[in-house]
């Protein structure tokens, strides 16, 4: 079974993020959107669109979004079979949490790593 297949996203907390999204914006060029955070398109060397989607996404210090972590950031890797990464998961004794989520986004799940980081994982919806 394929594990990871890519990186869904980067999250991160910060005490005042309208600065920071500005920031991101003037100074990298990050395209910030009004919820927060930007898409960035998978291409190929010649730039033509291969069919996947980084998310970057700043959100405020005092979300909990990532809890039972207390890190600062979160990481999203994309997967092909959730369920299945899950349970292979939860048989080798990892930490992984009760709770999954299945949305028009896809269907996400959770698991800590042995430093306490949450980790989300995703699988994207069919065609993505």
């Amino acid at each position: 079974m394929k594990r990871v297949t890519g990186i869904g996203g980067i999250f991160f907390k910060a005490r005042d993020p309208a600065t920071m999204w500005a920031w991101y914006k003037k100074h990298l060029g990050i395209d910030v959107q009004a919820w927060g955070g930007a898409a960035f398109s998978w291409a190929d060397d010649d730039g033509k669109p291969v069919g996947g989607t980084t998310i970057w996404n700043v959100g405020s210090a005092d979300g909990d979004y990532f809890a039972p972590s207390t890190a600062p950031f979160m990481i999203n890797y994309r997967v092909d079979d959730l369920q299945a990464l899950l349970a292979a998961l939860r048989a080798e004794g990892c930490n992984v949490l009760e709770k999954t989520d299945d949305s028009e986004y896809g269907k996400f799940g959770w698991v800590m790593d042995p430093e306490g980081n949450k980790v989300e994982l995703w699988q994207p919806p069919a065609g993505q």
